[in-house]
């Protein structure tokens, strides 16, 4: 399997090439050549897989020979250590609960798989610097994944006073002023999209990238978005186990569109989903482009949902790649839908005082998104569902989550402790010789 980047201006590059470069040498994102469809056979038999069998034969058309099937196997049981139930809250609309992982966060399957298969291929050379942009559960999730590998340096930028105190916490918890771990992250004083424009400006700079070995642990890099498409298999798998279902809807809560990419791949390959709901916050870039035939960044709107405060999404380039512009044909694939923040509270409340389940503010716009689109597909009697992927354990954003409900949420171990550990905020400004002086010291 070769890699070519979304701008084709670049030589197509192995696995391995691509995992470590991040970015394409001519600013574009690698993508594979092809995506391999997987047998009729195969996909009928989904549900007598395990989440580590699905992940190996996910993976496997995409690293080839680079990492043999023992190896993946041992990587896999090691990053997939946590279970992904699938839960039934109404007839017809399941949620895929991505959330118990360590940092309580989907971004834990690809972080947690791309640190074993970069540690894996490691050439034993001069150490990788991992530089990460995050709009809030990424950098927990790479910062987790990646202490204590051996030959990683990871830095993280997320904006200030725009995450939650709870990711905030799980992003700070590796912080020594002594220097005595692999992690750091700094609060930058700007938003997400200024975090994202500072990490392509130092992966753009190619003498700051090969003298520290530069790459990306967000979802620009192929090996943080591949993993994400084992999920959407498993997902199936357990409707089969449930019932016999034939036609499935998945709505995914999306901002920076790395998980919606993965889906969409995964349907390439064969998965029997019949259409993605790409729900949104207020930063509606990719709904708007939907409806209209124009992308149109615009400067990232603070909202409830703040892991999704993506004004100018990285993967939409992959998106756009992937069907060669073809507007009618992303139209056929995928339906766009917005949400504010007070549909968002509404969703919250309801569902809770209905089902007694407590959604976050992300999964709860993934839920909007399958149960207020006129794309909606919720008759399981027909062999139809949707899934809903459940992106963030709720209290998370206990803050916001509490007042909605009128009682506090319990918190799960993990986030405990990371509350409850010392933790040291550093700064950093939102310009490039700020982030360059940190980077190279």
């Amino acid at each position: 399997m070769r890699f070519v980047t979304t701008r084709g201006r670049a030589p197509a590059a192995a696995f391995k090439t691509a995992l470590f470069e991040g970015l394409g040498p001519d600013g574009g994102l690698y993508m594979p050549e092809s995506v391999e469809c997987w047998d009729a056979s195969e996909i009928a038999d989904l549900s007598s897989r395990s989440l580590v069998d699905l992940a190996i034969r996910t993976l496997r058309p995409f690293v080839g020979a680079e990492i043999p099937d023992d190896g993946l196997r041992i990587i896999g049981r090691a990053a997939l250590d946590f279970k992904i139930p699938l839960v039934e809250i109404e007839p017809g609309v399941h949620l895929l609960e991505l959330f118990h992982g360590p940092t309580l966060a989907f971004k834990d399957v690809g972080a947690r798989l791309m640190a074993r298969l970069m540690s894996a291929l490691h050439d034993g050379g001069a150490p990788l610097t991992v530089l990460v942009a995050t709009s809030g559960d990424t950098g927990g999730a790479v910062a987790h994944a990646f202490s204590g590998v051996d030959h990683t340096r990871v830095v993280i930028l997320y904006p200030a006073a725009r995450v939650s105190p709870t990711q905030e916490a799980q992003l700070t918890m590796f912080n020594d002023p002594r220097g005595g771990t692999n992690v750091t992250a700094y609060a930058l004083a700007g938003s997400f999209d200024d975090c994202q424009r500072l990490a392509k400006a130092a992966f753009a700079d190619p003498t700051l990238h090969r003298r520290l070995r530069l790459t990306s642990a967000n979802s620009i890099n192929i090996g943080r978005l591949l993993p994400q498409m084992i999920p959407y298999f498993h997902a199936v798998a357990q409707l089969r186990t449930a019932r016999n279902i034939d036609e499935i809807v998945v709505s995914t809560p999306s901002g920076n569109f790395g998980n919606l990419t993965a889906g969409l791949m995964a349907k390439r390959a064969g998965l029997p989903v019949a259409r993605f709901v790409a729900a949104t916050n207020m930063n509606d870039v990719v709904p708007a482009y939907l409806k209209t035939g124009r992308f149109e960044p615009k400067p990232s709107r603070r909202t409830l949902a703040n892991a999704m405060d993506v004004g100018n999404p990285s993967n939409f380039d992959r998106i756009a790649w992937m069907y060669g512009g073809d507007l009618e044909g992303m139209r056929r694939d995928i339906v766009g839908s917005r949400h504010d923040d007070e549909q968002v509270r509404a969703a919250i409340r309801r569902v809770y005082e209905r089902d007694g389940y407590v959604l976050d503010p992300h999964s709860a716009i993934g839920y909007l998104g399958a149960t207020t689109s006129t794309e909606r597909v919720l008759d399981p009697a027909a062999g139809r569902a949707v899934v809903v992927l459940a992106t963030a354990h709720p209290a998370k954003f206990a803050e916001i989550v509490e007042p909605i409900l009128g009682r506090a949420i319990d918190k799960p171990p993990p986030l405990v402790d990371a509350v409850t550990r010392p933790h040291h905020v550093l700064h950093c400004d939102a310009s490039f010789e700020a982030l360059k002086e940190i980077l190279v010291g």
